[in-house]
């Protein structure tokens, strides 16, 4: 069977490039305020939203570096990816596929990607240069 040319730095740019989105997207919450994401939590019904928001956003945001280093990959693409079908079941879902549509935004397009990525971690292992990858 062909793995390609080089499987494991595939892998690798996938791991940094999906730590990078998540960074991205926890970072703000966490260094600017949690208000937004705790009023979304608290709109679904989903009890202490701020812990619930906290939890999220560091997750996000700690789960990206831990990405990038390539450490506990494994658990956290899958609490990662727990996350993503969580927002398609509670969020995106009732909007539709499309993220940008003429007549609605924020479908489960997104997040589709985002779990087929960590899905891919979690089954293909990190990749090169990654601290899991390393001999004690």
């Amino acid at each position: 069977m062909d793995r390609g040319v080089n499987p494991d730095l595939g892998l690798a740019i996938l791991r940094v490039v999906v730590g990078v989105i998540f960074i991205a997207h926890g970072a703000p919450a966490v260094f600017r305020g949690m208000e937004g994401t705790t009023a979304v939590m608290a709109s679904l019904g989903i009890p202490l939203p701020v812990i619930a928001a906290w939890a999220v956003r560091l997750l996000e945001l700690l789960g990206g570096m831990s990405l990038i280093a390539g450490f506990l990959v494994t658990p956290i693409a899958l609490l990662l990816a727990i996350h993503m079908m969580m927002g398609i079941v509670l969020v995106h879902a009732a909007r539709g596929f499309y993220v940008i549509d003429t007549g609605a935004n924020g479908g489960i397009e997104f997040n589709l990607l985002m779990v087929a990525a960590l899905l891919m971690l979690i089954f293909g292992g990190p990749g090169l240069a990654a601290m899991d990858s390393r001999k004690a």
